[in-house]
């Protein structure tokens, strides 16, 4: 049964509020590390061996680049980086697929959506490529109504024109629709949205430290809101 945040300290989760379930994947439902040990050690690791350089000058050479379109949809896009760093980014992303995991309580907490019957849609900035390899590694698939990228929509979460292009694709009423992500920036354009019920996830990484947020209320997993 889907019940209250077990934080006392924080507000309640009033499920009978909630018709919609908006979930974004990495880091909210997928464990960030596996994002995390690709962009920061695999990718630099195969550029150092391209242009010769050491993995220090070759991480920040790389960090450098992709600074440039940090919050926009490129950022996000496979294709993007396989053509700016001459490489085969999907391809690369098998190497440490063995690191994609669920984080714990989510498939419990999608069960339940889905008996209840409730819409449930994965939401992400994630490519197409991206997706279909974590959907291959995990259960998680079968338990949303529709999975939908930014991509499909021309924009980034963080965007707001995304939230306009999302409610067209599915139609769902702000005031009672739950979203919940690791990214602050992405919590806070569906705020302006309008969606009224926010969760924000305090530890996407299963090797770093929680991170409560400061402006949204903050769960460490899904069994807080079960």
């Amino acid at each position: 049964m889907l019940t209250t945040a077990l934080n006392k300290n924080q507000p309640q989760l009033d499920w009978s509020q909630i018709k919609t379930v908006l979930l974004d994947m990495d880091g909210t439902l997928l464990d960030l590390n596996f994002d995390n040990v690709f962009f920061l050690e695999t990718v630099p690791n195969a550029y150092a061996k391209q242009t010769g350089q050491t993995f220090e000058a070759a991480k920040e050479s790389v960090l450098n680049i992709y600074q440039k379109v940090a919050g926009t949809l490129a950022w996000y896009d496979l294709d993007h980086w396989s053509r700016e760093l001459k490489m085969d980014i999907p391809l690369l992303k098998e190497e440490v697929a063995h690191l994609i995991k669920v984080h714990p309580h989510v498939i419990n907490f999608l069960k339940q959506l889905k008996n209840q019957n409730r819409p449930t849609h994965l939401v992400t900035n994630a490519h197409s490529r991206s997706i279909e390899l974590k959907m291959a590694r995990t259960p998680i698939g079968k338990y949303f109504n529709t999975i939908i990228s930014s991509h499909d929509l021309g924009f980034a979460k963080e965007q707001a024109n995304f939230w306009t292009a999302l409610n067209k694709k599915i139609p769902f009423d702000p005031n009672t629709t739950l979203l919940v992500d690791d990214s602050e920036p992405v919590l806070k354009a569906a705020k302006n949205y309008g969606i009224k019920h926010l969760r924000h996830i305090s530890a996407p990484s299963s090797q770093h430290e929680s991170k409560i947020s400061e402006e949204f209320i903050s769960i460490a997993d899904f069994y807080e809101i079960m």
